[in-house]
């Protein structure tokens, strides 16, 4: 081969070559920005869970709160009926004890 020749093939790998550079730099760049993609994505997923786990617990405790209200209106039906029982059954001893 002749020496133009071969100086238009070496032109044209370099050329090539500093092309693939640039290429390969926008690559890494992406690469890059895909792994901080990646790694938030893993952490809002941790978060997610983290979350998931209070909720749980935040309904458990509103359950728990709302059976208060419960509880004390059972607990004032209970001795308004045993009041109530014990009034009827001291009236009723005092008919039968005349």
């Amino acid at each position: 081969m002749d020496e133009v020749k071969l100086e238009h093939r070496l032109s044209a790998v370099e050329n090539r070559a500093k092309s693939n550079t640039h290429r390969l730099d926008d690559v890494e760049k992406k690469h890059g920005e895909m792994t901080e993609l990646v790694q938030s994505v893993a952490t809002i997923a941790q978060k997610q869970v983290d979350m998931d786990g209070d909720v749980q617990e935040i309904k458990q405790d509103v359950k728990g709160l709302l059976a208060v209200p419960n509880k004390r209106w059972n607990a004032a039906v209970e001795w308004l009926v045993k009041g109530t029982a014990g009034a009827l059954a001291g009236a009723l001893a005092a008919l039968l004890l005349k």
